[in-house]
């Protein structure tokens, strides 16, 4: 098996594990972890052929701006003070301690190496934290927060381990130019990702076609990391910010087209990179094993150890951070959402999985320092971190729907209802204004008013079929129903259209893109 026969199993178990996932309840980054391994133990299976540099600026870019598109700058606003105690307190703490505990027990590792070491498996991992939170059925406050902390912590775990590295290849190590740079990085970051978001902004009006629109979606992210990388900035936090200034500032409502096929879009891409990055995680079975011939024991010991305290500080952080931060939302005016009972602090614990950004980092470690010399214990630092990684994926991402289900931690369907449904009348409301507005300035027929008065509530109805409750309409429920009935009946006569478009894209002569065009116009309408 060649390096390109590796890459389409992977692609083709990514597509696979979506849908065995679900119907065995289990996470698919964690399916997708479980067969890298299984390759990697098969002797005709090659060793992956990426560069260890390229892995993070081909794989988070994309899967970074995926996730942001389900988020808004005002999630995060609501959400500031926990996403920061995690993202930025717990990684710097995690990070300490991991440190104090390796240097302690791995000889001649030395401080820089085991800080690298701390920066590189700190972070949980963003894609499996928002695969794994959608998929359960949690909370929608603790996905949001769980989204933010794994979205962000990445940020502050690059800077960190940047700084390491450079002090263990150098010899040196200051306090103030570490701190100069963690801020310079964040200012270049946040320059990078403002002007790169409102230059694709106009860009996409200027292209105005949705192929188009998409296809510079996809290059951004590339862009915005490439450009904060080379000047020396956060290139993780400089797609973050322009992920988030386009969610919020390039989305034009009535631009139907681009909008549908571009959640399709970004769903497939979110799929098969995610795949194809955890399936990753799972092949560098071979270098631990390279690593640990003839000293299991010793490097097993060092990986539990480590695992220990990552997961240990991880819940003694989150107890008292989640008790001050209800504090001070029961004192202040706020809507942050928060984890409210212990149940979904212990959810939260547990969901602290290692990934993708912890396997490059631990990748990209030099192998020599400035002097020439072997860089300290750096294959016993990539082993700890693959053991890290896969102790906390696949134990705690195989036991956690478990630990959901026996917590009895689920997401408040009522709540949810009851914001789609006022979202639904909002809707109705807004459209029977517009028709007011156009009846004011044109002379409309009676029919004509009535008809457009019917699609207004009908508008609100196929939202949600029991607004007609909020309303207080009489006979709503025949309304509704007689609205169901037409849908149905729309629905079949668009089926039949398309289907004898589609018999004509194979009659001679027949153009195959007048045909295609008139068929995404049905689709179109088909959405409606």
């Amino acid at each position: 098996m060649d390096q390109l026969a590796l890459l389409f199993v992977l692609l083709v178990g990514a597509v696979l594990s979506v849908p065995v996932g679900d119907r065995l309840g289990l996470p698919s980054p964690v399916l997708m972890t479980l067969l890298g391994i299984v390759l990697a133990l098969l002797d005709f299976v090659p060793n992956v052929g990426i560069p260890p540099d390229l892995i993070l600026p081909l794989l988070l870019p994309p899967l970074l701006y995926a996730a942001v598109r389900r988020t808004s700058w005002r999630q995060f606003a609501a959400n500031v003070r926990p996403i920061l105690l995690l993202a930025v307190a717990l990684v710097f703490v995690t990070t300490l301690c991991v440190a104090l505990v390796a240097d302690a027990i791995v000889p001649g590792l030395g401080v820089a190496a085991a800080v690298a070491l701390g920066a590189l498996v700190a972070p949980p991992d963003p894609v499996a934290a928002t695969a794994v939170a959608g998929q359960l059925g949690l909370p929608r406050r603790l996905v949001s927060i769980l989204e933010g902390e794994g979205l962000f912590n990445d940020v502050t775990a690059i800077v960190l381990y940047h700084v390491a590295i450079a002090a263990a290849v150098s010899g040196t190590f200051s306090p103030w130019r570490a701190g100069l740079d963690l801020v310079l990085s964040a200012v270049v970051a946040l320059a990078v990702g403002l002007a790169l978001g409102w230059c694709a902004n106009k860009l996409m009006d200027l292209l105005g076609d949705a192929t188009l629109q998409i296809g510079l979606t996809l290059l951004v992210p590339f862009a915005s990391y490439v450009a904060a990388e080379e000047l020396h900035g956060s290139g993780v936090l400089a797609v973050l910010v322009t992920a988030l200034y386009l969610t919020d500032y390039a989305t034009d409502a009535d631009d139907v087209a681009t909008r549908l096929a571009g959640h399709t879009f970004w769903d497939i891409v979110d799929t098969l990179v995610t795949g194809v990055a955890f399936g990753l995680i799972g092949l560098e079975l071979h270098n631990a094993i390279r690593t640990a011939s003839g000293r299991w024991g010793e490097l097993l010991l060092w990986s539990a150890a480590i695992v220990g305290v990552v997961v240990l500080v991880r819940l003694l952080w989150l107890l008292p951070a989640t008790w001050l931060t209800q504090r001070l939302h029961a004192r202040r005016d706020h809507d942050e959402e928060i984890p409210t009972t212990w149940r979904e602090t212990v959810v939260m614990w547990w969901a602290g999985m290692r990934g993708v950004a912890s396997v490059a980092l631990a990748l990209a470690i030099p192998l020599t320092t400035e002097d020439g010399a072997p860089f300290p214990d750096r294959d016993e630092i990539v082993f700890i971190a693959f053991g890290v990684i896969m102790a906390t994926l696949l134990v705690q991402g195989l036991t956690l729907p478990w630990l959901v289900k026996r917590l009895g931690v689920r997401a408040d369907s009522e709540r949810e209802q009851e914001f789609e449904r006022s979202l639904a009348l909002r809707a109705a409301r807004a459209a029977r204004r517009r028709l007011k507005e156009i009846e004011d300035v044109e002379d409309l027929p009676d029919e004509m008013s009535e008809r457009m008065l019917h699609r207004a509530y009908e508008i609100g109805v196929r939202i949600d079929p029991q607004l007609g409750e909020e309303e207080r309409r009489e006979g709503h429920e025949q309304r509704a129903q007689r609205v169901r009935r037409l849908r149905r009946i729309e629905r079949e006569m668009l089926s039949a259209a398309r289907h004898e478009v589609l018999a004509a894209r194979g009659e001679p002569g027949a153009d195959p893109g007048v045909v295609d065009r008139v068929l995404r116009q049905l689709d179109v309408r088909s959405l409606r």
